[in-house]
């Protein structure tokens, strides 16, 4: 008898597809020896054993992950997006994306190999850092309605330093019929309110790292009021970046406080610098 057709009698309460991750991460063994073969034949007088079931899928899948998860509960997922992953899918990128891993992760901790993430805000692709998914339907209206009182801060090396230690900068942002947004006046068709705070933390050569606050949540917010400055972000072409040493944009979202949706308490997360920011000031 193969291996899969053996699972599928012993462990009725599991579908095929399931079966096949127990074993595509090690939770089957024969012998006391893991097996990912679902091919495998079997012999008389072999062991087998599904071991840890949902709790070692589930580390599996973890390990799999093209990012890290920073903290998770029944009601929110908080992870750290690496540069170029999309938040969630486009027309022409559905799989490689936040959303897609993270729903496939959060399937797995089922036996039926249901469940959900729904997306709370969203991050640039080129840029990095926190994000947070709501595991409920409940949990994402929750978050969004307070998203204002959320706490977003962010890293940015730019190109330059600007002449003002601190400031706030203020714009009507507008997109065009190419999806570039720009700041325009605030009788421009959807144009809408955008203020974003800076703080130079240090300066060195060229290049100046920027503690950057969202006052408001506008799409580039951040990469257009940058630019506006005379400081686009370094890696930033779209928006007047002319240096990209790095091969990536240099914006990191660094820290993000929100109250959680269930509880009411304010959970705070942040995570270290990255490498290339500190390797240009």
């Amino acid at each position: 008898m193969r291996l899969l057709e053996y699972l599928l009698v012993r462990f009725p309460e599991y579908k095929k597809t399931k079966l096949k991750q127990f074993l595509k991460y090690g939770s089957v063994t024969v012998n006391g020896v893991a097996q990912t073969a679902y091919d495998h034949a079997l012999c008389p007088g072999d062991r087998v054993d599904l071991l840890d079931r949902l709790s070692a899928l589930r580390e599996g899948l973890k390990s799999q992950l093209s990012f890290s998860i920073v903290y998770e509960d029944d009601w929110v997922v908080v992870v750290d997006k690496p540069p170029g992953l999309l938040t969630m899918g486009s027309e022409k990128e559905k799989k490689r994306t936040l959303y897609y891993e993270l729903t496939a992760y959060v399937r797995s901790q089922t036996k039926e190999g249901r469940g959900r993430v729904f997306i709370v805000h969203r991050l640039d692709r080129e840029a990095s850092g926190l994000v947070v998914f709501a595991k409920r339907e409940s949990a994402k209206r929750a978050l969004q309605d307070n998203w204002r009182d959320a706490v977003k801060k962010y890293y940015a090396v730019v190109e330059g330093v600007p002449k003002k230690r601190s400031a706030v900068i203020e714009s009507y942002l507008a997109e065009d019929e190419f999806r570039r947004v720009y700041s325009a006046n605030e009788h421009s068709r959807g144009a809408k309110h955008a203020r974003t705070r800076y703080e130079v933390l240090r300066a060195g050569g060229s290049y100046a790292l920027l503690d950057v606050t969202l006052l408001t949540g506008r799409k580039n917010q951040i990469r257009v009021h940058l630019s506006d400055l005379g400081c686009p972000i370094a890696g930033d072409e779209k928006y007047g970046g002319r240096t990209n040493t790095a091969g990536r944009l240099l914006l990191h979202a660094y820290f993000l406080s929100f109250n959680h949706p269930e509880t009411g308490e304010i959970k705070t997360f942040k995570t270290a610098l990255p490498a290339p920011f500190t390797k240009l000031v």
